[in-house]
C-alpha cells in the first residue's frame, strides 16, 4: 500500500464535498494539462481516432481528443461524489431516462436482464444510478487493480449503493450465468482488447478489433433480454439513458452477434464521440499477420 494511493483516497474523500461547479473547472485545467504532457496515452488517443473517423478532419479528430481527455479527468473527479457524497447529492445528480418499460422491468421485473454498457466516461455513474434503483442482484465483472488499496476503494465505491456483486474475470461464467438465471442482472462492458484468448476479430469502425462474445454469449445462456446503457456526461451530473431492448438478439451465431453489437456501438459513439474511452488501446491486438497500430 503506498502512501500515493492513501493521500489520493484521502484527496477523492474531500473532493466529495466541492461544488460540482468548482469540481468540473478543475477538471477541465486537468484535462488539458494531460493533453499537453501524457504524451504515449495521447497517441493512443490519437491513432484510435485517425483509424475510425478518417473521414473527420485533422482539426476535428484534435478537437475530440483534446475533450476526450477533459471528460477523462472529469469523470475520474466525479468518483469523489458518487463514492463519499451524502445519498441525497448522488441522487440529484444522476438522472436515469429513456424507455419506460426497461427502466420499469430492471427496477421491479424478474426476468433476466443484461446491461450492455459500453465504456463512456459515465460508466460508473451509470452503475451507481441504476443500482440505485433497484433492489434486484446486479453482477459486475471486475478487473483487479495491482495496488490493493485502490482495488478496495474502487470495489467498495461501485458496491455502495444495491445488491451488487463484484466478480473477478478469473472466476469464469458460472456464477455470472447462475446469477442471470436467478432473475438478477448483469451490468456488462465487452467493448475492450482484452487479448487473444476466447476473442473473435469482428469490424469496429470498419478495422479489425479483438473483441469478447460475451454479450451473446451470456444473453443465450443466461436467457437473457439484452438492454443498452449510455451514459452522458452533463452540466449537473450525468444522463442515463436506457434504450430498447434489443429484440433480434441472441442468435445462433457469437461472431454475427458481436459484430452486430459492435454496429450499433458505433451507433451510440457517433451521437457523442468525445465521451468514449478513447484512451484505451482498443486495437492492440491484431490478426495474424497485421502491423501494430500504435
Amino acid at each position: 500500500m503506498s502512501v500515493a494511493s492513501r493521500l489520493g483516497i484521502v484527496f477523492m474523500r474531500a473532493m466529495a464535498h466541492v461544488p460540482l461547479p468548482v469540481s468540473r473547472g478543475f477538471g477541465v485545467v486537468l484535462g488539458r494539462l494531460l493533453h499537453v504532457v501524457a504524451v504515449p496515452r495521447r497517441h493512443v488517443v490519437d491513432t484510435n481516432l485517425a483509424l475510425c473517423f478518417p473521414q473527420k478532419s485533422a482539426a476535428e479528430r484534435r478537437r475530440i481528443a483534446r475533450e476526450t481527455f477533459v471528460f477523462v479527468a472529469q469523470s475520474w473527479l466525479d468518483r469523489s461524489w458518487l463514492w463519499h457524497a451524502p445519498e441525497s447529492v448522488v441522487r440529484r445528480r444522476l438522472r436515469v431516462v429513456g424507455a419506460a418499460p426497461e427502466i420499469e422491468e430492471m427496477a421491479h421485473g424478474s426476468a433476466p436482464m443484461i446491461l450492455f454498457a459500453p465504456h463512456f466516461y459515465g460508466l460508473d455513474a451509470a452503475a451507481t444510478a441504476l443500482t440505485m434503483h433497484t433492489a434486484r442482484p446486479s453482477t459486475t465483472i471486475y478487473t483487479t487493480q495491482r495496488d490493493p488499496l485502490i482495488d478496495d476503494w474502487i470495489r467498495e465505491g461501485r458496491k455502495r449503493f444495491g445488491n451488487v456483486i463484484t466478480l473477478n474475470r478469473t472466476e469464469g461464467i458460472k456464477p455470472i450465468v447462475a446469477g442471470l438465471r436467478k432473475g438478477g442482472l448483469l451490468y456488462l462492458l465487452p467493448d475492450m482488447d482484452f487479448g487473444r484468448d476466447q476473442t473473435v476479430f469482428v469490424p469496429f469502425y470498419g478495422v479489425m478489433a479483438s473483441t469478447i462474445p460475451s454479450l451473446s454469449r451470456f444473453a443465450r445462456l443466461g436467457k437473457a433480454k439484452v438492454v443498452p446503457i449510455v451514459s452522458r456526461l452533463t452540466p449537473t451530473g450525468y444522463d442515463i439513458e436506457v434504450l430498447p431492448a434489443w429484440q433480434d438478439f441472441p442468435s445462433d451465431d457469437a461472431v454475427a452477434d458481436t459484430a452486430l453489437m459492435n454496429r450499433r456501438l458505433q451507433g451510440y459513439i457517433d451521437a457523442m464521440p468525445s465521451q468514449y474511452y478513447w484512451v484505451h488501446r482498443r486495437f492492440k491486438t491484431r490478426p495474424d499477420g497485421e502491423p501494430p497500430v500504435y
